[in-house]
């Protein structure tokens, strides 16, 4: 049964671990101000669920987004804007945000603290972490982040993402530094993986070697998913059957990080059809440019080309030097080619071919690091396939978690067994 303990008591001394979550993955306070104009009066500061007067409220997750007049309000609110003079995004008008508990798990639990076992998270982890001994706040932290920004390649600026990295980089040294120095375990899930693995390059290879003992990425959509093609060309409401995903959809083509996760030609075989349209054109992953042209966001086309691409070649030039282990799910029927008909195009859901991977994300992606560094000479890269588990059943199915929990036990009990005996 979940308990989603508070880790209340510790044990022997332990790497920290800081756990870096995926898209959606932390809850996210939002308030409007003066400046907020909303697209209806359902949506003003005062009528709208969950929003208390005119202050903080809990933008993400909300049960009231469930509900078709409130969707609207939820996805004019979660919009970002980019901005092409000063090449970066920023929250619609009168919108601010902020993300709570940064250092603590308790934003990484559950979604909705009203509704803890039917918006849980992390929460199962957690509790798994709880029974090794690990203590939130002391010998277990969590990195919260607004998951709608990315990051940019170098050059180009990226505000809120760049903050992430250096509110992390802090979190890392307090958290060694309060451990006496021992160095840190960072496990991410999903979309975190690709933050930390770009949060390791930016910064020294001797600071490397002294905070990070380990990377530990569940599920990383190393090279992007076929997925997020279909989010973008239709909007995907991950399955709830009361949201229509075209309300959505221009909430989550707005999304920086949403970009980020496009498939990377890098990783996926550049000739291979991943889309094809009403009109039998056929897009591939080197195809990004034309399908976002395509299917009616021209707007996404700049800030692709300039900011993302020249992110994503860099993958096979990211080993970071620090041992990186892989956790992957597999055997899970997962989107791999999405066909459109002529009734309405992207504005309807395709028909849809499946393939290997967790279900959201496709094997050749989950296992990109795997070919791209088998040549790397320095680099550890241990990778683990767990069958029939899911991209977030990893978190919760306990043969994963068992798994999960086996590898940073063996981190522990290796170095206090190197360090007794010399």
């Amino acid at each position: 049964m979940l308990c989603f303990c508070a880790c209340q008591s510790g044990g022997a001394a332990l790497h920290p671990v800081i756990l870096v979550p995926g898209s959606g993955g932390n809850q996210l306070e939002g308030r409007l101000t003066a400046k907020y104009k909303p697209p209806s009066w359902l949506c003003s500061r005062e009528v709208a669920p969950g929003c208390c007067g005119r202050g903080w409220f809990r933008l993400w997750f909300d049960p009231s987004v469930l509900l078709a007049p409130f969707t609207k309000c939820f996805a004019h609110r979660m919009t970002l804007h980019y901005d092409p003079e000063k090449d970066d995004y920023y929250n619609a008008p009168g919108v601010e945000t902020r993300v709570p508990h940064f250092g603590s798990t308790r934003s990484l639990l559950y979604m909705d603290p009203h509704l803890k076992h039917v918006t849980a998270y992390m929460g199962p982890l957690v509790d798994s972490l709880c029974r090794i001994g690990y203590v939130d706040g002391q010998t277990l932290f969590g990195a919260p982040y607004d998951f709608r920004y990315g990051l940019a390649a170098d050059g180009h600026p990226s505000r809120v993402g760049t903050k992430f990295l250096g509110d992390l980089r802090d979190l890392v040294e307090r958290a060694s530094a309060s451990n006496g120095g021992m160095p840190v375990i960072l496990l991410s899930h999903s979309l975190g993986g690709l933050f930390v693995l770009e949060f390791l390059r930016r910064n020294p290879p001797s600071w490397r070697r002294k905070y990070v003992r380990h990377f530990i990425a569940l599920s990383a959509p190393w090279g992007g998913s076929v997925e997020e093609m279909l989010t973008f060309a239709s909007g995907y409401t991950l399955g709830v059957p009361l949201v229509d995903p075209l309300i959505v959809r221009g909430e989550q083509r707005s999304s920086e990080s949403n970009l980020w996760l496009l498939p990377n030609p890098v990783v996926f075989e550049s000739t291979r059809p991943l889309v094809i349209s009403s009109s039998n054109v056929s897009y591939t992953a080197k195809d990004m440019s034309q399908f976002l042209t395509d299917i009616g966001f021209p707007e996404g086309v700049g800030p692709y080309k300039s900011r993302i691409v020249p992110l994503t070649e860099r993958l096979s030039m990211a080993a970071p030097g620090v041992p990186v282990t892989c956790i992957v799910g597999s055997g899970v029927r997962t989107p791999e080619t999405l066909f459109y008909d002529q009734d309405r195009g992207f504005d309807g859901q395709p028909e849809v071919v499946y393939g290997d991977g967790d279900g959201t994300v496709n094997m050749v992606s989950l296992l990109g690091l795997e070919r791209l560094w088998k040549d790397e000479t320095g680099q550890e890269l241990k990778v683990i396939k767990l069958p029939e588990v899911s991209h977030t059943s990893i978190l919760k199915e306990r043969g994963a978690l068992e798994k999960i929990m086996e590898e940073i036990s063996y981190l522990n009990f290796h170095d206090k067994k190197a360090i007794a005996s010399s």
